[in-house]
């Protein structure tokens, strides 16, 4: 399995230099400044993968710019409006562009309008650890006094609502307006922020987009880019809704392993492929993570290994980012499930067969906690998932357990 890193690039708190020290030799990385819709160039990429690749002196860093995460897919696109036909084309292009430059792994995803999605980037643990957290009961209150948004008390059950309207009764005018810019303030990834009102314009434009009409919209996205990738030795692997149920009365057509296999037989390819993210599928008691990596797993690309505490197992539900080896996943047979799938490919002369992971988000801890680092991505709870998650692949893959 090759460790992989994700970096936001010169401004991410998290340095080259921090990055080698980590052990990782792949980063995972992206051009966030680029509109969406426009093309990623030849000049763009060459200067990110030189910022990552060499140092300012000439000397190389030993790093290598291996996943692009996320080539994002336009709102034009997943709606099929306005400038859409052309942005598949710029996005053609910038296949091209990144298969040239050597990068051939590229994440996207479909979910509409909003990226991740949580309501608190700093929820406190018993220990004094901070993490991630996507509170029902909140979003509940964002939703339907926020956003306002007409029919929301529909999409709750009678228990989540009668919580929601006490505790909106007890907030203040400034705790409603922090918890909504949690909610919308365009988290890492995502490359577009929202006001409230610009929110409720971009949910009016998919009024008339059901799950079977978005998940059309994205197979004939496929339909056109896949052959491009195919063709440059590139693969697309597109990630799971996060959380994995629908938000806001907006479609979500990837959150189960049967989402997974109808768009993989829709669109039949090598090219077109998975990023399995146990912390987004992990939130739904459904999803078996270890049975979609064995079942799956010849079309998976990109691997991100996170956890997840549920608070229920009732859909829509709460939940914290946990630690690596904390949460409902588990990741040590996970993890076997990922090696035999190498060992497979290996045999079958597949040249893909050191499938890129990277530990994904991570609690503040230490010296974290005095930084002011992108929301799940600290240093060193990233480094203490990654050596947990590098301990157990060397302890499966050790002769005495691997015979």
């Amino acid at each position: 399995m090759q460790r992989t890193w994700r970096w936001f690039g010169p401004l991410d708190t998290v340095s080259i230099p921090d990055m080698r020290q980590a052990g990782v030799k792949g980063v995972v990385s992206a051009l966030h400044h680029i509109p969406n819709g426009v093309v990623w160039s030849d000049q763009e990429i060459k200067l990110r993968k030189s910022e990552i690749e060499t140092f300012p002196n000439g000397e190389k860093t030993d790093l290598t710019w291996g996943v692009a995460e996320s080539l994002p897919v336009s709102e034009s696109i997943k709606q099929q409006r306005g400038d859409w036909r052309e942005h598949i084309e710029n996005y053609k292009q910038s296949i091209r562009n990144l298969a040239q430059a050597r990068i051939h792994v590229i994440c996207y995803n479909f979910m509409p309008v909003l990226d991740w999605t949580r309501t608190n980037l700093a929820y406190e643990l018993p220990n004094g650890a901070k993490c991630m957290r996507f509170d029902v009961v909140d979003f509940a209150v964002f939703d339907i006094f926020a956003l306002k948004r007409k029919g929301a008390e529909a999409d709750y059950p009678a228990e989540v609502l009668r919580a929601a309207k006490d505790r909106h009764a007890a907030m203040t005018a400034d705790a409603v307006a922090s918890l909504a810019q949690n909610v919308i303030c365009g988290l890492p990834g995502t490359e577009e922020g929202y006001s409230v009102d610009d929110l409720k314009l971009h949910l009016q434009s998919y009024q008339h987009i059901d799950e079977e009409r978005l998940r059309q919209h994205q197979i004939d996205f496929l339909s056109e880019v896949v052959p491009v990738a195919e063709s440059v030795g590139a693969r697309l692997c597109c990630h799971p809704d996060d959380p994995p149920f629908p938000l806001l009365g907006l479609p979500r057509i990837m959150s189960t392993e049967d989402d997974y296999t109808r768009l993989m037989a829709a669109v039949d390819s090598p090219a077109n492929g998975i990023t399995l993210c146990s912390g987004s599928l992990g939130v739904r008691a459904d999803n078996d993570l270890p049975g979609m990596m064995r079942r799956l797993g010849p079309k998976v690309h990109f691997v991100h290994l996170r956890n997840v505490h549920r608070e229920s197992d009732v859909l829509p539900n709460s939940f914290y980012e946990a630690g690596h080896l904390e949460g409902e996943t588990d990741m040590v047979e996970l993890i076997a499930a990922v090696l035999d799938e190498e060992r497979r490919r290996a045999a079958k002369g597949r040249e893909d067969c050191n499938i890129p992971f990277r530990p994904d988000h991570g609690q503040d801890i230490l010296s974290d906690l005095k930084q002011n680092s992108q929301p799940g991505y600290p240093a060193v709870g990233r480094l203490k998932g990654l050596a947990e998650l590098r301990g157990i692949i060397e302890a499966l893959s050790h002769p005495r357990t691997s015979a």
